[in-house]
């Protein structure tokens, strides 16, 4: 293998930057144009709606089998 081929190899595993262009990205990065803000998770509220929306489906579909004839 030659020289310029194994350099180009080496290049492809090593994905630094430049310093310069590093510090464009962490000054972006810093900006928080991309940072969004959200409420808190809250896992008792998704349960609770998980609950509601398998028990309307339920009664809906236990309504619909008899209104049908099913028994």
């Amino acid at each position: 293998m030659n020289e310029e081929s194994s350099e180009k190899t080496d290049r492809s595993f090593n994905n630094s930057l430049h310093p310069e262009d590093q510090e464009k990205v962490d000054a972006f990065i810093r900006q928080g144009v991309n940072s969004v803000e959200r409420k808190p998770f809250r896992p008792g509220r998704m349960i609770v709606l998980l609950l509601l929306v398998v028990t309307s489906l339920s009664v809906l579909s236990q309504f619909l089998a008899r209104f049908a004839g099913v028994e």
